[in-house]
């Protein structure tokens, strides 16, 4: 399903998504990838290729910036989400059958704890890319 899976509250009937262009175009970095390094490699790869594309096209990005995990106010571990694009959306890259519930609710506390509102999944197992933005 390449939809918002969760819906944004703020977003009436006529009003655009949020983040709506940034997403189109980590998306489309994403196919690019896809159909030059091919399908089924390990994750790094594909993170790493996207860090190339991002570059060439003046997307500022972090790869793997910490942040910190609190437990009733004290820190008990670390955070990196493998991509953050134009400082806003959280880009993870993932191999697997499919996206699941599992993904969306570990994306969701992603963007609870880097106090972010967007972020795309990226599965590049199979020949064609399956992608989800979830929003908080």
């Amino acid at each position: 399903m390449n939809t918002d899976t969760i819906p944004d509250l703020k977003r009436g009937a006529n009003s655009k998504l949020i983040l709506k262009e940034e997403t189109q175009r980590i998306i489309g970095h994403a196919f690019s990838v896809l159909n030059e390094v091919g399908h089924g490699l390990n994750e790094k790869i594909y993170e790493n290729s996207l860090t190339v594309a991002f570059k060439q096209d003046a997307i500022a990005f972090d790869q793997q910036r910490r942040f910190p995990v609190l437990f009733r106010g004290e820190q008990v571990g670390l955070f990196a989400p493998d991509l953050i694009a134009f400082g806003s959306v959280i880009v993870d890259t993932k191999v697997i059958d499919r996206i699941t519930d599992h993904e969306r609710g570990q994306m969701l506390n992603y963007l609870g704890i880097a106090k972010l509102r967007v972020g795309l999944i990226l599965n590049f197992k199979h020949a064609r890319l399956e992608w989800e933005r979830i929003v908080l």
